[in-house]
């Protein structure tokens, strides 16, 4: 079963790029330290595996919102769309 996250992280200036390379592999950036997209449960577990090897828990910290499905988001823009769902790195 798939389900439709959103990870807002506040980590360390030394662990920003690494998290930011990490999360690529499996969401979409959305904006600085916001990342959204669809997960598979063992994808899931993997994102969480990741962060967890790569932030210092005593320091930084990570929210991951859960939803059901993308039906559930109602998203409002107020200014520029900084990145339409892309993947590419």
């Amino acid at each position: 079963m798939a389900v439709y996250c959103i990870v807002v992280y506040d980590v360390d200036v030394s662990r920003v790029d690494r998290v930011h390379k990490f999360l690529r592999q499996y969401l979409f950036w959305i904006q600085n330290s916001v990342f959204e997209g669809e997960l598979t449960a063992q994808e899931f577990r993997e994102v969480v595996r990741g962060l967890k090897s790569i932030i210092d828990e005593s320091k930084d910290s990570v929210v991951i919102y859960v939803l059901r499905d993308a039906s559930l988001i109602k998203r409002s823009i107020i200014g520029q769309d900084k990145n339409r769902f892309s993947r590419i790195i």
